[in-house]
């Protein structure tokens, strides 16, 4: 039943993942046609604030709430569930209305003078006005993923996301061609609209569904401080790592001018890689963000009776499938990254890119399963201090190899600074569990979507359908490709039946 109830979540967990990221990415792919690769350049910078500004509005709640609130149920005091939550939206309150007020007031500065364009400060007071409602959505997020009634806040993203695409078109349908500071504030307005409408969603699904708990007859004295001790550290932590990669982003484009490039082209250039191409490589990664997430319990239970064994087995097999997964995607990028370009972008430039940073997927991959692993066995300290090691690197190398390499130096800072926070990860994974994956299941999964991949090709070019950018042609291919995979990987017993069983056993009832 345990396992059932894991598989279950993490497909909900899965599901959720794959239909927000498949909406953002249209999203992305709307928005490069209507302003261009400057136009995204320009709002990853207002974005890379924005980030930094929800850190602060957030401050650690979300895990604090789903901590506090699971804590309750643990104990069997369902009524101390509302208090928890009171607090915690007390807290976010706190928070996010502080945010609000210093992204407000200090946008001038921060546009015009932090990020050096003043075509972002009308955005960002617009964006300050999100701040609550963010710090807000995180509470009810931490509160449904306590009682694993995550359908119900999946259901409050996919609609903030379908309402900010909505209002977008509308918007920028208003704006006239070419300017881009009202372009990035139409898409800020769609931000704020979303954020109000799928808020009041989900406060009303809480109202409903906390009924079930009861109300708070007592007062819960040591509530705050417990609240205070959880969500505190992890705010510091966050503060650090946030603030290093907004530094990082809004260094890119001025490195890039100092390199020879116009202001026009180094937005550009900012806005295809981390605009157009990273949405693309990290979107299947949705996969294996809930099964990290999902892995925490099972972990830790397993740590706390002292199971060694039940821990490494699940590290090396989780570990193993995802590497399987990794490489299945590297192959598929790496062969149609042209064509793929072509077909969602309608531009050969991030196709090139894509196909570069194809081999980088099996390593953020597998950091990203890595990573939620440590947190599991207890180890999220390391994970947070990994992460700020990997933010402080990229700074440092954006700042003194940008002005002199260019975009290369931006790839290869990527590259290097994923790669080396997988290796702490790893490192520090094998020091608390054994960690064995057989050198059979790292070169065979290469072969067999190499294999895949050509079969592919040939079958297809034989019926009448060779490879070409539509997006029908592009999404054949790449489905027969991990077909083929898939059956290679069984046919050489690298997937076994035991795993595909796993999977099944979700369907028997």
């Amino acid at each position: 039943m345990r396992a059932k109830r894991f598989i279950y979540n993490t497909l909900l967990l899965t599901i959720a993942s794959l239909v927000i990221r498949g909406i953002g990415l249209m999203f992305q792919v709307y928005l490069s046609n209507k302003i261009g690769a400057e136009g995204i350049g320009l709002f990853q910078l207002i974005m890379s604030v924005q980030v930094l500004a929800v850190t602060f509005a957030v401050s650690g709640i979300r895990y604090a709430v789903c901590r506090l609130v699971s804590e309750e149920i643990g104990l069997d005091n369902p009524a101390g569930i509302r208090a928890a939550v009171k607090r915690c939206i007390g807290y976010a309150l706190c928070f996010g209305s502080a945010a609000c007020l210093i992204l407000f007031f200090g946008a001038y500065r921060i546009g015009a003078i932090w990020v050096g364009d003043k075509r972002t400060v009308l955005s960002l007071r617009i964006l300050a006005f999100t701040m609550p409602l963010i710090a807000l959505s995180s509470v009810m997020g931490g509160y449904f993923t306590a009682v694993q009634r995550i359908v119900k806040f999946s259901s409050s993203q996919i609609l903030e996301y379908l309402i900010r695409f909505f209002v977008v078109m509308l918007l920028l349908g208003l704006v006239p061609p070419g300017n881009l500071e009202y372009a990035c504030a139409a898409v800020s307005v769609g931000n704020l609209l979303g954020e109000i409408l799928s808020l009041a969603f989900v406060m009303t699904l809480y109202f409903f569904d906390v009924r079930r708990y009861g109300k708070a007859r007592k007062k819960h004295p040591g509530m705050t401080g417990r609240m205070l001790r959880i969500a505190l550290p992890m705010a510091l932590s966050a503060y650090a790592r946030t603030a290093l990669g907004t530094l990082q982003h809004l260094l890119v484009p001025k490195g890039l001018q100092k390199s020879g490039a116009s202001p026009e082209a180094s937005l550009a250039a900012y806005g295809t890689i981390s605009g157009m191409v990273l949405p693309v490589v990290l979107f299947p990664i949705a996969i294996f963000q809930s099964v990290s997430e999902m892995i925490v319990p099972d972990l830790t239970e397993a740590q706390m009776r002292g199971d060694s064994a039940l821990c490494s087995r699940i590290v090396n097999r989780t570990l193993t499938i995802c590497l399987f997964f990794s490489i299945g995607v590297f192959g598929v990028f790496f062969a149609f990254a042209r064509e793929l370009g072509l077909a969602v972008y309608k531009a050969s430039a991030p196709g090139y890119f894509i196909r570069i940073f194809s081999p980088l997927v099996i390593v953020m991959y597998m950091d990203t399963v890595a990573d939620g692993m440590l947190k599991g066995l207890g180890q999220q300290m390391h994970s947070m201090v990994y992460n700020i090691i990997d933010a402080l690197t990229s700074v440092i190398m954006v700042y003194f190899l940008l002005p002199r390499y260019a975009v290369t130096a931006y790839v290869f800072t990527i590259f290097f600074t994923e790669t080396l926070n997988f290796a702490l990860t790893i490192k520090r994974l094998t020091k608390v569990v054994e960690v064995s994956v057989p050198l059979r299941d790292i070169v065979l999964p290469f072969l067999c979507i190499a294999g895949a991949v050509n079969f592919s090709l040939l079958l297809l070019r034989l019926i009448g359908l060779p490879i070409s950018p539509a997006p029908l042609v592009i999404a054949v291919h790449m489905l027969l490709t991990l077909l083929l995979y898939y059956m290679l990987l069984r046919l050489f017993s690298c997937l076994t039946s035991s795993d595909v069983r796993l999977f099944a056993a979700l369907f028997k009832q």
